[in-house]
């Protein structure tokens, strides 16, 4: 799965290639369709030319008066097709070729080399049959076959113009969605800035005054204030560059769970939560608020899969080769396979009222942030599911 890791930097370097890419086809497509123009016109010109030539030589041998002109001017006219490069075959009634010219063969060939060379030819063109000649096979001439080649190309490339545009449009969609979600980020930061402060007053209040009703619930509510102030600067972060720091995927792992333990169910439909780490490594390269920000969105959602139901969650760190691995697995229902393939899309939910952004968010932090990737299988004969976050490692 480590090898997932290079996906985010091939996408991020489509992304960059996309423009230049986009405006070399438009260009390139540009210049095809007028080559083909000038080519055609040109080609137009030269057949102009070569139909008056043949015209003059039939011509000639009609007016001319001495005897066997006619002929001569035939043969000329059959130097003229033969310059010309017209693939030409002449049958009589018995089928029998009577003339043959500009075959890709030799005069050796065989009959039924022949045949299939004139059957060929009836299905380019539709043959001719002159009274007193015979059967005129005919194929198209060499600057035919280069228009359709040079068609075939202009389709190509107007193709991929309609390729490349439509994945311009869709990247200037998700642009403009991820500016909104930048938007709203900061603005539910700064809504929550005053009943911050508030929150703060009252705790100060209740611990300068002990005898107050309540004042023994101090702690959690410093707890939640600190929480509720680390989830503001979260999204103050949204849309900024991420830290570069080291950062112990262990260490994070460990405060995500010391916070949710003691806030999970105990009696009914008890959820139980552990935890395997190495110690506070590995270390990966990163924004620590965001990395937990993250993490915090996958065990959330295995909190919620348990919910009215009971449970385990198993969150495991690990190091494979130069990535790190942050696993967390639940027995749960599990995840439809409906769902599946649209999990990290935004407005994307299962759960009822659910919003669909907490698992876009987590894919967004890890992928696009760090480089990292982010999958999703179901667990152990199909019970439950399995969330990995890996991060390349300092």
């Amino acid at each position: 799965m480590s090898a997932l890791t290079d996906l985010p930097k091939a996408s991020g370097a489509l992304r960059r290639a996309g423009p230049p890419a986009l405006l070399a086809a438009a260009l390139l497509f540009g210049v095809l369709s007028v080559g083909y123009a000038w080519i055609v016109a040109r080609h137009l010109r030269s057949d102009a030319r070569e139909t008056s030539r043949l015209l003059g030589h039939v011509f000639a041998g009609l007016n001319d008066p001495r005897e066997g002109a006619a002929a001569d001017a035939l043969l000329a006219l059959a130097d003229e097709v033969r310059r010309l490069g017209i693939p030409i075959a002449v049958t009589d009634t018995a089928g029998r070729i009577t003339a043959l010219d500009n075959a890709p063969f030799g005069a050796n060939a065989s009959a039924a080399t022949r045949r299939d060379w004139i059957a060929e030819l009836d299905r380019i063109q539709p043959p001719l049959i002159q009274p007193g000649v015979g059967t005129i096979h005919y194929g198209a001439l060499p600057a035919a076959r280069a228009f359709t080649g040079l068609a075939v190309l202009q389709g190509a490339m107007f193709l991929c113009l309609v390729i490349l545009a439509a994945w311009a449009m869709r990247e200037r969609v998700t642009a403009a969605r991820d500016r909104l979600w930048v938007a709203m980020a900061r603005e539910s930061a700064h809504q929550l800035g005053t009943p911050l402060m508030s929150l703060t007053g009252w705790i100060d209040y209740l611990r300068e005054n002990p005898d107050t009703p309540g004042s023994e619930l101090v702690p959690h509510l410093e707890a939640d204030a600190q929480r509720l102030e680390r989830v503001a600067k979260r999204f103050e972060r949204i849309g900024r560059p991420a830290r570069r720091e080291p950062v112990g995927l262990g260490l994070v792992a460990e405060r995500v769970v010391a916070y949710f333990r003691p806030r999970l169910p105990t009696l009914a439909h008890a959820v139980t939560i552990s935890l395997n780490s190495p110690g506070a490594g590995p270390m990966a390269t990163g924004d620590p608020v965001l990395i937990e920000w993250a993490l915090e969105v996958i065990v959330k959602n295995a909190i919620d899969a348990l919910s009215g139901r009971g449970g385990r969650i198993e969150v495991e760190v690990e190091s494979c080769d130069s990535v790190g691995r942050v696993s967390v697995r639940d027995d749960g229902p599990g995840v439809g396979p409906e769902m599946q393939d649209q999990l990290f899309e935004p407005g994307a939910s299962n759960k009822a009222g659910g919003w669909g952004i907490g698992l876009a968010l987590a894919r967004r932090i890890v992928e696009q942030q760090h480089g990292g990737q982010v999958a999703f299988s179901p667990g152990p004969d199909g019970k439950g599911s399995v969330f990995v976050l890996e991060f390349p490692l300092s």
